[in-house]
């Protein structure tokens, strides 16, 4: 038993982050490229590319991926809320700890995918769903979504550039792990991504679309961290104090979000949160 988790220890470790990231050539880019060339064709042979055009042609599936999923409200509610980057980030947090440099990906990743995200809505304005529907015709569950760009969905970026992270950080080498990790990596993805039609926010392609682009932003993060050590940083117990401080903010974010939201997903959050300050806490005052 004792031996198993030193090989669990040692397989989720900086040296097999750098040993997966040195594996990683230029080439993992023409996934994400293709399927969004795939998708601006698609959108091209539908006469879709239109700010009126775009909407129109996903509103049947829409309001059938809402009807199914708002069903559920409660538990789309949670899970929708992963992929705010501060739950996610927070829920990570003890990785800093561990595997800091999975945090010097994390990152970057995140810098790159905010650029895509705030870029992108900004030049394509897409409208959302109310304001494009009848609000009657389909359910929101949470706040209401009307500001700002519907293309592409920022949670769905923003998860895919976490989780592919995740997902390059500890790729199996046998062949069916390694099949089986991505499949659970990307239906953990698309689960989380759908629950933002499934909550009224956002169009079916804005989240097909935001997990290419999430996946683009991960590939930049990593290649980030391995050629330069800007976030080389991070894994030095002498900043803990800064995180720590970082992560005591958090945590009072996401007690402000009980007291008014008050999802099950917070205080999962939260209780990560507060072992990561633990763990930090005892290795910086043991020294």
């Amino acid at each position: 038993m004792f031996v198993k988790l030193k090989q669990v220890r040692a397989y989720f470790s900086n040296a097999t982050i750098l040993e997966n990231y040195s594996k990683l050539k230029p080439s993992a880019f023409i996934i994400p490229i293709v399927f969004l060339a795939a998708l601006v064709l698609f959108l091209y042979s539908q006469n879709a590319l239109s700010v009126e055009q775009y909407p129109l042609i996903q509103k049947n599936y829409f309001l059938s991926i809402n009807a199914a999923l708002s069903q559920y409200p409660n538990l789309i509610l949670n899970i929708t809320q992963i992929g705010d980057t501060l739950v996610l980030l927070s829920l990570f947090s003890i990785a800093l700890y561990y595997t800091p440099k999975i945090w010097e990906s994390f990152i970057s990743a995140t810098i790159v995918a905010a650029i895509f995200s705030r870029g992108l809505k900004s030049f394509f304005s897409i409208p959302r769903p109310l304001q494009v529907y009848d609000v009657d015709s389909f359910v929101i569950i949470g706040r209401r979504m009307p500001g700002f760009s519907s293309f592409p969905s920022g949670h769905t970026i923003t998860t895919f550039s976490i989780l592919i992270v995740l997902l390059f950080s500890f790729m199996p080498k046998k062949y069916l792990s390694k099949a089986l990790w991505c499949i659970g990596i990307l239906a953990l993805g698309y689960m989380i991504a759908f629950t933002r039609v499934g909550v009224g926010a956002h169009h079916p392609l804005d989240v097909i679309s935001g997990s290419a682009i999430g996946y683009l932003s991960a590939l930049i993060g990593i290649f980030i961290t391995r050629k330069y050590n800007i976030w080389a940083w991070v894994g030095n117990q002498k900043y803990y104090p800064f995180f720590m401080v970082l992560f005591v903010v958090s945590a009072g974010v996401m007690l402000f979000k009980i007291y008014t939201e008050n999802l099950i997903v917070y205080y999962l959050t939260l209780v990560v949160l507060f072992f990561s300050l633990y763990k930090m806490y005892h290795v910086y005052f043991k020294k």
